[in-house]
């Protein structure tokens, strides 16, 4: 096998991923998942889950991983690549520690993590990472030799990323009536948090007003602004915006939210927008409601024309993505010397999480890290990280 198409160490990928209900029985137990530990009463949780009862009880996202997962093992083989994939979610089958267990069982020693979410921050990577110590410790309490794990380097600024999402906003933009089209607004969406998080997202170095996660978001924004240009001629206004809040109203998150956006730029005659939401690997719940009901009901309202650009989904570039960052940090792993692909201001994401990175709310252990206290040859003693 040529070398650039070695994955060694690595004998298998995993797809880490949030997972969501599948049926209507599903959604007050996914909930439950997703919230456990706090508390929350199931009458609390049905009223939560109007979203899913929406659309059948059905989260489009498992779907989405299973179409993700044929692209992946088609592109991998396409380029031989000889690594079997699997699949595991957080929340909902098939689950984390079920996945690894599985592949313990098929003798894999040395995984590479391929999480669903591009972008640095506590709910984003860190958490991805606590799950992972959880899984390996519950494998570790039945008295298994667990694996280790290595999950890798955010993705937001890979060109596989960032150019499929560029050439959704022009087909939105293409399909926008042609007396609107060159005034149109672009709205790049992303998952808004707590402000706090953000601040302290990335490594301490980039902990500041938005911290990593707002600046990586901003940079993939220009990068498909400049396409936009590049491609038509016409430099389109845009903004950063939010969506998909979920706490508690006297704690600030991220604003501003996408529905009072459009009535902003509607009350400045803004003649149509485009909802970009490259904060989304796919077009799971949080794209299908919070963007193509409640802020598609809410331009409707307003008799603002708007359009919601794709998300990368299972394009083969992403595939092709994947397949990349899975081959340069196994060249990495094994001493070589790699360029690593990324577009923009912000260069590639670094491959091991430091210390005081996303840091939790509450000290607990995370895989895959400088702090890791899981196999890895810099891992701290002081494994549950900064508070």
């Amino acid at each position: 096998m040529s070398d650039l198409r070695d994955p060694a160490p690595y004998d298998a990928l995993l797809l880490l991923s949030f997972g969501g209900p599948e049926g209507p029985d599903d959604v007050v137990p996914f909930l439950a998942n997703v919230t456990r530990g706090r508390g929350i009463p199931d009458e609390r949780l049905k009223e939560v889950g109007q979203h899913y009862f929406l659309f059948g009880g059905v989260s489009p996202i498992n779907a989405q991983n299973r179409a993700l997962l044929d692209a992946l093992r088609k592109d991998f083989a396409d380029h031989g690549v000889d690594l079997p994939i699997y699949w595991g979610n957080r929340n909902w089958a098939p689950y984390l520690t079920d996945a690894l267990r599985e592949m313990t069982a098929d003798g894999h020693r040395r995984i590479a993590v391929l999480a669903t979410s591009a972008y640095a921050s506590y709910s984003g990577c860190r958490q991805y990472r606590e799950n992972l110590a959880e899984s390996l410790a519950a494998l570790e309490a039945e008295g298994l030799d667990v694996p280790r794990v290595d999950k890798l380097r955010h993705y937001f600024n890979h060109p596989g990323f960032v150019g499929p999402m560029a050439d959704g906003v022009l087909a939105s933009l293409a399909d926008l009536p042609e007396g609107v089209r060159a005034g149109a607004h672009i709205a790049f969406t992303t998952h808004s948090i707590p402000t706090s998080a953000a601040d302290a997202s990335g490594p301490v170095e980039a902990h500041g007003e938005g911290g990593a996660y707002v600046a990586e978001h901003l940079d993939v924004a220009r990068l498909i602004i400049d396409a936009v240009r590049a491609e038509t001629g016409v430099e389109h206004p845009w903004q950063l915006v939010y969506q998909s809040r979920s706490g508690a109203p006297h704690i600030p998150w991220l604003e501003p939210d996408i529905c009072d956006h459009l009535e902003t730029l509607h009350g400045e005659g803004v003649p149509a927008v485009v909802m970009a939401p490259i904060g989304f690997v796919s077009d799971h719940m949080e794209v299908l409601y919070d963007l193509d009901t409640e802020a598609t009901a809410k331009a409707a309202e307003l008799g603002l024309p708007v359009r919601r650009s794709a998300t990368v989904g299972d394009d083969p570039r992403f595939a092709a993505a994947v397949r990349d960052l899975v081959l340069e940090r196994a060249a990495s792993e094994r001493g070589r010397a790699v360029e690593r692909c990324a577009l923009g201001s912000l260069g590639p994401s670094h491959d091991l999480c430091p210390v005081g990175c996303c840091p939790a709310r509450a000290p607990k252990p995370a895989a895959a890290g400088a702090d890791s206290p899981y196999d890895h040859p810099t891992a701290r003693t002081d494994h549950l990280g900064a508070p």
